[in-house]
Parts: structure tokens; sequence; C-alpha cells
């Protein structure tokens, strides 16, 4: 996949909050786009050179320039024209609009933008008319785009309402493949977590099977994102869940998340797999951690299936994998060690994988049609097979080094089909 080089096009942004900023810092390092557009949507500061300071300085990754080119980095934000809106980091030309938040007034073809990566997280259903009141993703067509990548998952508001032909949901290294250049318009890059539940799950897949994983769940330790309050919040009209709007800084909250309803577009065998995720948030800005746990059916012969095993799994799944999505470790991490880690969307801790195999009685009386001869059995209804629980801990930068670095490798991969 191409990194560098002039590709004749421009890449639209619509939005410029934590994942909206980190791509920009992405592809001007990768300079494939000729120009970078950003959509703000609103004024914002005092001056363009307010903008300039939001972009070259960020809390969880340092200096722009600093995370580019180490301590060897100068400043890179020049030659700032407010008339225009520009301004060009890196050697690249980036321009922000400020004007219109619906997309379908944007005129990204009056720009020339024919790609545009909406990280908003407010235009998620692929559904929605031009005519909402607030704008849909469709907008982004109207205005001149030709594909609109979506850095989240689409959640569709009108119960039953079938998927578009024109949307697809892909995950890099999984299944990018799918993407169809003459049928497919909008493309949901998923989430961070279901990118890297994703590159959890598949080498396990790939390896047993989905017949012999019974059931599995997760939970990801996820870092704080800007839906969140700094402090204590009454909650707005309608609002049912209070926690959304207690402080992060000194609370751990649960929450949800849309991963396993995600994780079955991407992998279609977890269709056939009982699956359940949860989530929690924690007081980091970034670094989280899925913690997967699988039950495989064993055969009674054995050998069962070990924690070594498992780590084999994985170690031959990275050392297969071109792209270094996927990295094996046995050393022992901690979340700050994976902020920034390059696109690697799951970094499989091999020091805690843990197996525990176990007999589990079933009883064949409250299984429904089976032969009345088998209930009939001197030796009675009930069996007892033997399951393996697997527990796998995966780390994941939530911005950066995750996913915002293969949210880019999703859009230049669709650049150059277009």
């Amino acid at each position: 996949m191409s990194n560098a080089g002039s590709s004749g096009l421009k890449l639209g942004v619509n939005g410029f909050g934590r994942i909206g900023k980190l791509t920009v810092w992405h592809h001007v390092a990768r300079k494939y786009f000729d120009e970078i557009v950003v959509n703000i949507g609103r004024q914002s500061g005092t001056s363009l050179a307010d903008i300039a300071h939001y972009v070259e300085r960020d809390s969880t990754y340092g200096w722009l320039h600093g995370y580019l080119y180490g301590h060897t980095g100068q400043p890179l934000v020049k030659d700032l024209d407010e008339n225009s809106g520009s301004m060009v980091i890196d050697g690249v030309n980036v321009r922000f609009l400020m004007s219109h938040r619906d997309p379908a007034e944007i005129g990204w073809g009056e720009h020339d933008v024919r790609l545009v990566v909406d990280t908003t997280g407010q235009f998620l259903d692929p559904t929605s008319g031009l005519n909402h009141s607030q704008g849909t993703v469709r907008g982004h067509l109207d205005s001149g785009a030709d594909k609109v990548i979506l850095s989240a998952p689409f959640k569709i508001k009108a119960e039953n309402t079938p998927m578009p032909q024109d949307t697809v949901t892909t995950v890099m290294g999984i299944n990018d493949s799918d993407y169809d250049p003459r049928r497919h318009k909008i493309i949901s890059n998923a989430s961070c977590t279901t990118t890297c539940l994703a590159h959890m799950v598949k080498p396990l897949i790939n390896a047993f099977g989905s017949k012999k994983i019974m059931s599995a769940s997760m939970a990801t330790v996820h870092a704080a994102t800007g839906s969140q309050e700094v402090l204590d919040r009454l909650p707005k009209a309608g609002k049912a869940d209070l926690r959304k709007n207690r402080s992060i800084m000194n609370n751990i909250i649960l929450t949800t998340t849309g991963a396993a309803k995600a994780l079955r577009l991407v992998i279609p065998e977890m269709q056939e797999i009982a699956f359940i995720a949860e989530s929690v948030r924690i007081p980091t800005s970034s670094g989280s951690l899925i913690i997967l746990v699988i039950n495989l059916q064993e055969e009674p012969a054995g050998p069962y299936v070990s924690g070594e095993m498992i780590n084999d799994i994985y170690r031959q799944a990275a050392a297969d994998n071109a792209e270094g999505y996927l990295y094996y470790t046995e050393k022992q991490n901690v979340s700050g060690d994976i902020i920034g880690l390059p696109k690697v969307a799951a970094t499989i801790e091999g020091h805690e994988t843990h197996t525990r195999t176990a007999e589990a009685a079933i009883d064949l009386a409250n299984i429904p049609g089976l032969d009345a001869n088998l209930l009939s059995s001197p030796g009675g209804t009930v069996i007892r097979i033997p399951v393996t629980q697997a527990v796998i801990y995966g780390w994941y930068d939530n911005e950066m080094g995750s996913y915002v670095n293969m949210l880019g490798d999703r859009s230049v991969s669709i650049a150059e089909l277009m």
C-alpha cells in the first residue's frame, strides 16, 4: 500500500476532534494526498493561529514535530493564510472550512474533494434521507464526494430497516477486501474496540473453527473519550444513562459497546457463536485493553487446549501478518506502553494467557427433539463433556497508534481504487 508520493487526490476530513486531528497528523506524515481539506463547521478561536496551536501539540502524543521526527524535529506549521483558511504542515497544504456543519452544505465538489473521512460520530445512519434537519452522512455525497468513510460503526435508528446496498463495514487485515468500489459509497471503519477484537478473534476461528467455540465474551477496559464529562453534570432531558454525566477523572464508569454487533459484520462466523461484549471507561487519555474469554468444546481423548497452544496460534498469526496489524509479546506491559505503537490493531500479551479445562454436565432431558432411546439409556440422561475456558489479553491504542493509523490505511486503500 502506498505511503508517500503524489496521488493527485485531496482528502476531506469532517470534524476536528480527537480522531479528526490525529487523522490530519497521520496523513501529513504519510503524504499520500496532495491536500487535506478539513471541515470544522464553525469558527474556532480568534484566528487561524489558534487552530495551528491546536494542530501542533497534543496532551497525549506531545508536539507534532516530536512525534514525527523525535528530538531532531522542528516546528512544522507554516505559511498561515487567513484569507484562504490554509496552512502548510510539514510540506502538506491543509485548508480549513468553518461555515457549514450539515454535510450537504459543505461543498466538497467545490474543493475537488472526492474522498471524505467523517470523524464527527454524528452521521452514522446511512438510511437517513437528505431532508434530515441536522444533516446525514449522505449529505457528503450530495455535496460532491464520491466516497465517505465513517470512523465509527453504523447506527440505524429505525428498527428492522435493512442496511443499504451501497454500504459496507470493514476492518483492515480482516475483511477489507469486502469493499467493492463499484457498489459501495459509504464505508464504516468500525470502531477501535471492534478493530482490536477482530484481530484477536480471527486467528482463533482460523485455528479452531466456529463449531469448537461454544461461547465467548469480552470486556474492554477503555480510556476516556470526548463524550464524557470532566466534572459531574446534570443530564440533559430524556437521557436515561446517568453515568455518562459523572466525572471521568474520578470514576470507573460502566458503559456499553457495539463491538459484538459490529464483529458479526466483519467476521460472519461470529453469528454462530454466543457472544457478549461489555465496556468500562477509566481515567486515562488513551491505551485500552480487551479481556477476551472463550469456551471451547474439547474432544474427550484430548489433548486439551492449553495457554501455550493459544500463544502459538497468535505467534504464527503475527508472523504471517505482513501489515503488522497483529503483534504478539511475552513482555509485561501497562497501558502507557501501547500509546503510539504504530499500526498495531492488537497487542497480545502472551504472558497472561490462561486456560482451565473442566467437565461440564449436560442433561439431555432438557434438550428438545432428542430421540427417546437416548433419554431411556441405562446410564441416565446426564453426560459430561470437557470444556476449556481461555482468557486472552489484547492491548490497543484507541486513538493514534491503532485506530487512526488503520483508518489511514483504509483511506489510502480506497483512494487507490478511485
